[in-house]
């Protein structure tokens, strides 16, 4: 009768401990998929409008935030349960190989590259790089008529100089420091084109400061697809995040987040790309 007692006892202290344990494991950030409880942390951009920005007060939003928002939920999560964690370009793999964080969403373009090093789900967004010129401007109708002009880009990007090796040779870039000092040149006509992908420009030109002013181009001289990075060979989670991204096509939600973040640039974007479709 006393060993019955004392292996009753270690059995409720048992079960006591496996419950705390599971419950320390279902807090823990950028848990399980699909848990249903606990933090996820995904990756995003927090300074690109229209794709992910965190407002001044605190808020994130754009294209990205929403697609990230909807993956999650449909893996279990509430709006309340996501970390998003900003994730600059140069630190994307780092972050996903890390497990900083769960998955990615930041205008994260698939290509070899990258995929030696991360999985990708999706695509979710067929982007073009593209040029954003004044509103009033008819001057430039391909990329050829860029010889000549003032071509702004960022510092630490390729795509300027991409226009310049092989369409306009005779463009003079302007390198600034950041794509919104690129808009004021182009409003002041300082510069005469800004380039990057064309989703990018239509975030920036959707801005209430900016609603007007500019156009796209609509040159597509590359093809860029989005997807969402996660660990390489964590198969589970990609087909998850394939499923809620067929979902969020099939039901509106898409189409819905790209006119509420693109809409005001008239930004005319690509169907919604079908799932593995990655489009060289």
């Amino acid at each position: 009768m006393q060993l019955r007692k004392v292996t009753a006892a270690s059995a409720a202290v048992l079960a006591l401990a496996l419950t705390a344990t599971a419950c320390g494991s279902d807090k823990k950030d950028g848990g399980s998929a699909g848990s249903g409880s606990g933090k996820i942390t995904i990756g995003i951009k927090i300074d690109q409008p229209g794709l992910g920005l965190k407002t001044p007060d605190g808020k994130y939003t754009g294209f990205d935030v929403d697609v990230a928002t909807y993956v999650a939920k449909e893996l279990g999560y509430d709006a309340k349960d996501i970390v998003f964690k900003e994730t600059k370009s140069a630190d994307r793999e780092t972050a996903i190989e890390r497990g900083d964080v769960k998955f990615i969403a930041a205008t994260y373009s698939i290509n070899d590259e990258r995929l030696k090093k991360v999985d990708f789900a999706g695509p979710y967004l067929l982007a073009h790089q593209d040029i954003l010129v004044r509103a009033d401007d008819d001057s430039i109708k391909s990329p050829e008529d860029l010889n000549s002009k003032n071509l702004c880009s960022v510092a630490g990007s390729t795509s300027a100089q991409n226009v310049k090796d092989k369409l306009a040779p005779k463009a003079e870039l302007q390198t600034y420091g950041g794509y919104s000092e690129c808009l004021t040149g182009l409003e002041n006509k300082v510069i005469d084109a800004l380039t990057t992908d064309d989703s990018i420009l239509a975030g920036y030109a959707s801005q209430k400061e900016f609603q007007g002013k500019f156009k796209l181009a609509g040159f597509k001289m590359t093809n860029e697809n989005y997807g969402i990075g996660l660990k390489k060979g964590d198969a589970d989670l990609k087909k998850k995040i394939d499923d809620a991204l067929t979902k969020m096509v099939s039901d509106g939600s898409w189409d819905k987040a790209v006119k509420d973040n693109f809409g005001p640039a008239n930004y005319k974007n690509e169907p919604a790309p079908k799932i593995g479709n990655v489009v060289k």
